[in-house]
């Protein structure tokens, strides 16, 4: 805890972009004695988690599953105060439900009897295959999480000594090849595979390391906050604005200001000039590079990453209410179609908008009516599609991929949606580019890949810039709310405390 100062004997820190990792990095930032000035484009916090109001409908906008409340937790301990005395969270009974392209479905969670009794009911054989897939996920969690998420890699001889673990981790082989070393059913495969398209990945390419997910799971448990995700933001914008935390919103930063090689401040797109000790971007690290900072003041590795970095998919995500209720759906519903892996290629390689589709399925008010108006549901449903790179001309790409998608949806587990359907809005990855200044759209920046993962990613020290730090999805460890609360942690270690702090 910061002893009590005057803000004028602090050192200044600007936190620019204020999704969840620059939220984190500011209350860290705070807590270690420094005067906080938390800046952000959008015109609520939240970066990504933006909440939409329409038509009597409320609508997340970005995560909505809470995975490792304790990281969150802790922002609050950070204080000496408790998260329970601001939000309330709830779990979700199922944690997620899946549907298959079969009508066949399968509920996940929330407890070890409850998803063993569900394998058993479709593949008998794989129950015991379930568990020594936990028990493996559990040594990549010790290891991975535990031990490295939190752990700055920005030396190459640090990441050389994580070789034997790496390998004895099995490292190499993707998620999809670990999952399908434990499971045989085909359908219980892409259920416990899902979790790299979750922070950008594709399950067949991306390092099999992200398999801890599947312990991160089973031991914290999967939570929604009541209120919505939404709740979450307001609450830790509480806690900072308590905490002294300066917040500037409808605020875009157009330059990272520098000084004989160090970040000395930003500029505005309004022409102010704000100066600071420290800088840390939560903004998407390629749109920094390219844009806010020239590149005769980065370092050879930054330019190669930038040069040849693999972004994530991109994301159509539909909104929209019903004018009635559907029951007996779940809050979370991984929707599967036919295709896996080469809806995946198409997705991930060849850049094609293909005629089919999987999708997540979000209905908040099977936990929480207050989402919509009483006897209605809301929705929002989120689809994979590739990046802006694919070339695709959202304008007329997006109404007919909704058409698809609400067809697909009345003819399967939401009989009745087309004649119901109502308030509805979508983003495409244009929008993602134009509101988050996201590159290429990508809804994830850089793709979880083995070569873009740990020191092979953005490194949360600037690159060739001192007094500049990174946080948030493009930077280690990685995407998803974990990893960018993670990535805020690793502050604690490569940013100089406070002058005058206790």
């Amino acid at each position: 805890m910061p002893r009590d100062t005057s803000i004028a004997d602090r050192p200044r820190a600007i936190v620019a972009g204020a999704g969840f990792g620059g939220i984190a990095a500011a209350l860290r930032l705070r807590a270690r004695g420094y005067d906080v000035h938390l800046i952000d484009r959008c015109p609520r916090l939240g970066g990504r988690g933006q909440v939409f109001e329409h038509e009597g409908f409320r609508h997340d906008a970005g995560p909505t599953v809470l995975t490792a409340p304790h990281l969150f937790e802790d922002l609050f301990a950070l204080f000496g105060k408790r998260m329970a005395d601001y939000v309330e969270l709830v779990e979700p009974d199922p944690w997620y439900r899946f549907h298959f392209h079969d009508g066949e479905t399968f509920d996940y969670g929330p407890t070890e009897a409850a998803t063993e009794a569900e394998i058993a009911r479709l593949s008998p054989a794989d129950v015991e295959g379930y568990r020594r897939l936990g028990a493996w996920s559990k040594k990549i969690y010790d290891i991975g999480f535990q031990r490295l998420a939190t752990t700055p890699f920005h030396s190459i001889g640090f990441m050389l000594q994580q070789i034997p673990h790496l390998i004895r981790l099995r490292s190499y082989e993707s998620v999809w090849s670990m999952v399908g070393r434990f499971l045989k059913d085909d359908r219980l495969r892409r259920a416990f595979s899902i979790q790299p398209l979750l922070v950008g990945g594709n399950p067949f390419d991306t390092t099999a390391i992200y398999g801890m997910i599947n312990h991160l799971e089973r031991t914290h448990g999967i939570w929604f906050p009541k209120g919505g995700t939404g709740a979450l933001v307001d609450a830790l914008e509480r806690l900072m604005r308590e905490e002294g935390i300066r917040i500037s919103l409808n605020t875009t930063i157009k330059r990272i200001r520098l000084e004989g090689g160090r970040a000395t401040g930003v500029a505005l797109e309004n022409g102010i000039k704000l100066p600071a000790d420290v800088v840390v971007s939560n903004m998407d690290p390629m749109h920094v590079y390219q844009h806010l900072l020239p590149a005769s003041v980065q370092s050879p590795v930054a330019r190669l990453r930038t040069r040849h970095a693999r972004l994530s998919m991109g994301l159509y995500v539909l909104f929209f209410g019903a004018d009635r209720t559907w029951p007996e759906v779940a809050h979370h519903t991984v929707w599967f179609g036919e295709r896996y892996k080469d809806l995946l290629t198409d997705i991930f390689h060849r850049k094609v908008l293909a005629e089919d589709f999987s999708l997540y399925v979000h209905r908040p008010t099977a936990t929480d009516p207050s989402f919509a108006p009483e006897g209605k549901d809301s929705f929002y449903v989120l689809c994979p599609v590739p990046n802006l790179a694919g070339g695709q001309d959202w304008s007329v790409e997006g109404p007919k991929l909704r058409d698809r998608i609400v067809a697909a949806l009345d003819a399967s587990m939401l009989p009745g949606l087309a004649d119901t359907i109502t308030a509805e809005f979508a983003m495409t990855p244009e929008d993602f580019r134009s509101d988050y200044l996201s590159v290429d759209g990508a809804g994830f920046s850089l793709s979880p890949f083995f070569s873009q993962s740990a020191w092979f990613r953005f490194h949360n020290r600037g690159e060739g810039v001192r007094n500049l730090y990174f946080v948030g999805a493009g930077t280690h460890p990685g995407a998803g709310l974990p990893g960018v609360v993670s990535s805020a942690k690793v502050l604690d270690t490569v940013v100089p405390a406070a002058v005058g702090v206790a």
